[in-house]
């Protein structure tokens, strides 16, 4: 198949101790700290890489201050990695690195890694429902979960500028066989990896105009997860970036907090699946943002 998931990210940042406390706060596993660096995982998992002086195999920062610095791919088997980077270096630099990683840069800047997937299994157990003739718990009261622990990334969203913006994307579709999945023609393409069944992997978004790293999201079992995971966040001081919602692309529940390692996470739950038969949709004007999201009185103009 080829690439299956995100296997790793690295950021560079500023302020570790702050980051780590983040992504602490926000429900990853320590596997190493030192001075300089630190590095979390995922149930499933994928690590997350804080480093204050980012290896010299990383290209250069694509924006001011901290920020996303490399995305590494997790490919199935060795014959199709071995295709992967030949392909890629028909093209594009690529060296590799003592841990097994081949390391290239994609056409906006962002680092760009190759490596066998080594996915972990987990037990996921979304919370039991009822609703009328469904009723899937007995004689038993939900207790809060208080914080969520990601099962694993889920899809990377980066900013592209507009020139340039399909070279940008055929990087993606023509080297490492994402392919689209939904065309917003004002605003960005979303991208299936070819081992994942999620509508997106990737997000390419030329909105902004401008080279940077918008978001990752982390799935999570269930939408007690999002709400409970996000408002332990907000209790520990951090900052929503956007409240509760369901998207209309992907359809799935969604929290935002703005991160200090640059960009922002997402907890995310219940993403549409999706197989060849999707094809690629194709929209000419940008979809609204969300089918719902949170409202409050405070959202009104004018007292009723």
């Amino acid at each position: 198949m080829g690439i299956q998931r995100i296997e790793s990210v690295t950021y560079g940042i500023d302020d570790l101790d702050t980051c780590i406390r983040f992504f602490d706060d926000f429900g990853l596993f320590t596997v190493e700290r030192t001075g300089e660096h630190a590095v979390f995982e995922t149930l499933t998992g994928q690590t997350l890489h804080l480093d204050t002086d980012p290896s010299p195999l990383l290209p250069g920062p694509v924006e001011d201050g901290p920020t996303l610095r490399e995305v590494v791919w997790g490919v199935d088997t060795r014959e199709e990695l071995r295709r992967l980077v030949d392909a890629v270096a028909r093209e594009h630099p690529v060296r590799e690195s003592a841990d097994g990683v081949f390391h290239t840069v994609d056409l906006s800047g962002f680092g760009v890694g190759l490596t066998l997937a080594r996915p972990r299994r987990t037990a996921v157990a979304p919370r039991p429902a009822n609703t009328l003739g469904h009723v899937h718990r007995w004689n038993t009261a939900l207790e809060p979960l208080t914080r969520a622990h990601p099962l694993r990334m889920c899809h990377v969203a980066l900013n592209i500028a507009k020139d340039g913006k399909d070279q940008a994307v055929a990087f993606y579709t023509g080297l490492l066989g994402f392919r689209p999945t939904d065309v917003v023609e004002p605003m960005g393409v979303f991208l299936q990896a070819p081992g994942d069944d999620d509508q997106h992997t990737m997000l390419l978004c030329h909105r902004p105009d401008r080279v940077g790293v918008n978001h990752i999201a982390y799935e999570v079992p269930g939408f007690d997860d999002v709400i409970e995971g996000a408002n332990h966040m907000i209790d520990k001081g951090w900052r929503e970036a956007r409240r509760l919602g369901r998207h209309t692309i992907g359809s799935n529940v969604f929290r935002f907090l703005h991160a200090p390692c640059g960009g922002r996470v997402e907890y995310a739950a219940d993403m549409d699946r999706v197989d060849d038969s999707y094809g690629t949709r194709v929209h000419e004007s940008t979809p609204p943002h969300h089918i719902w999201a949170l409202r409050t009185h405070r959202d009104q103009d004018t007292p009723a």
